[in-house]
């Protein structure tokens, strides 16, 4: 038995029972990482030390605590999020020998879970982009198809989960970066509720977009990760004072008479064939099991790309000033203050990172901060009215993840506009701040993974689950695996 093909909760019972070890978990999925990852390429950092001094301690709690559900699961987590000890990088030159002196509130909470920190992912630098070839120190690849991206900027992520280099792992997703690389890659990928689960110790990118959410093999593993990293933190000022509710009890019910959403702006000109094919399968499989279709609209959808990237850039111009040479990362020399601001930031940030900035810049500059960023605000008011107004009908919305599976790599490396569209149904779910889960629901013809989405209500976590487990366990595109 490979042990690092396995879920969360075979894994769980298999420990429990006590079956197998937590070093043989361990054992298992460094074996794997050995094996394929000079292929994949999905880690900036691989934590083998930390896993086994993390394994021994877990090795030695009681089983059968339920108060530590990822008690001895290796899980490994996307390189923006602050590991205290650990390098974290962002993927960024800039930041490529920092050591944060503190946790991150997610890795944290996993930690009192009980988890083992694999490794930490590569992603697009500070998380911008949508196929991990933004990353300032290496492109990871699809396990799918090795001339391929594994999508972003949580590619790392999902690359390595989809290629059982761990059991699951976690992601950050600020315009779809959690969703679009778990559809092209062909695992579950989950983004809450904003303000489910705290931002302390993520690096920020767009502050008001993003948000830490897990990527796993199957919706069970999700709904486990998603309560082991929910709640209300007081370092978070975004963060909700909502109740967790156990994301697991709801699977398995039945969906007979679900209202499914299906807004006919999501399936556009251009769509791939396949991926318009295996979504209206889905559809029709969800409405065997009971759910009723209903027609939606969502009238502002057009307009989120444009919306989304000067809100999203305007707020990476701000936070991204402070690397600046002086206080930490990387420093480049200059004959003065300005030099050495300018030196440190022309040789430390890759050009898209650049791009991103000097947009954000110049939406918030005089002259142009109503014409642009306030404009850009009014419509996302009016994209999240859409989802309040649908939600009166529906209880969830069904759309595709992306537009197409995997393109290859380079393919649209020199057009900035083209790769922004890889995003185009994932962005207004972040621009809402509602959450949406990615479930594989097929295969292209040449055998890429196809991802469908689906969007719940704002903290409902539960339906979307409870949706996405349904159909789920009435296919059989999750078992699939590639071929390594």
């Amino acid at each position: 038995m490979e042990l690092s093909k396995l879920t969360i909760s075979e894994l769980r019972g298999l420990l429990d029972r006590k079956e197998v070890t937590v070093r043989e978990v361990v054992d298992s999925v460094y074996k794997r990482i050995d094996s394929v990852e000079d292929r994949i390429r999905a880690f900036v950092t691989i934590t083998r030390d930390k896993a086994y001094e993390m394994a021994s301690v877990s090795g030695n709690r009681a089983v059968n605590d339920n108060s530590m559900p990822l008690r001895g699961i290796p899980i490994a987590v996307k390189d923006n999020m602050c590991t205290k000890g650990i390098r974290t990088t962002c993927s960024s030159k800039i930041l490529h020998s920092f050591i944060p002196p503190y946790e991150s509130t997610a890795t944290a909470r996993l930690i009192e879970n009980g988890y083992i920190l694999t490794g930490k992912t590569n992603l697009d630098e500070f998380a911008m982009g949508s196929s991990t070839e933004n990353s300032g120190f290496h492109t990871t690849r699809n396990p799918w198809d090795l001339e391929r991206i594994p999508g972003g900027s949580s590619g790392g992520s999902a690359a390595a989960v989809a290629s059982d280099e761990c059991i699951a792992a976690l992601g950050s997703d600020t315009g779809g970066s959690i969703r679009q690389p778990a559809a092209l890659c062909g695992i579950v990928g989950l983004k809450p509720t904003y303000g489910r689960v705290s931002r302390y110790g993520l690096v920020a990118f767009a502050s008001s977009l993003d948000q830490i959410g897990p990527l796993t093999k199957n919706v069970m593993d999700s709904a486990i990760m998603l309560n082991a990293i929910s709640g209300h933190d007081p370092l978070d000022s975004t963060s909700a004072e909502a109740g967790v509710p156990d994301h697991t009890s709801t699977l398995g019910r039945d969906i007979k008479g679900m209202k499914i959403g299906i807004p006919n702006e999501y399936f556009i000109d251009g769509m791939d064939k396949d991926v318009e094919g295996a979504v209206k399968k889905a559809i029709n499989q969800l409405e065997s099991l009971g759910a009723v279709p209903v027609e939606v609209t969502l009238p502002h959808t057009s307009y989120a790309v444009a919306a989304y990237y000067i809100l999203a850039t305007s707020e990476a111009s701000s936070n991204l000033a402070r690397y600046d040479g002086v206080k930490y990362g990387f420093r480049a020399a200059g004959k003065d203050l300005l030099e050495t601001y300018m030196n440190t930031r022309a040789q430390g940030f890759s050009p898209e990172v650049k791009r991103r900035i000097m947009l954000g810049t110049y939406a918030l500059s005089s002259g142009y901060y109503d014409a642009y960023y306030k404009k850009a605000q009014q419509v996302r008011t009016l994209i999240k009215r859409d989802f309040e107004e649908a939600f009166k009908a529906v209880d969830v919305i069904v759309t595709p993840t992306t537009p197409t599976a995997a393109f290859k790599i380079g393919e649209k490396a020199d057009d900035p506009l083209q790769m922004y569209l890889s995003d185009i149904f994932t962005i207004s779910v972040n621009l809402a701040g509602v959450p949406g889960i990615s479930i594989p629901c097929g295969f292209t013809s040449n055998s890429l993974p196809i991802g469908l989405q689906i969007i719940g209500k704002h903290f409902d976590e539960e339906t979307v689950l409870m949706a996405a487990y349904a159909y789920e366990q009435s296919t059989e595109w999750h078992k699939r695996k590639p071929c390594l």
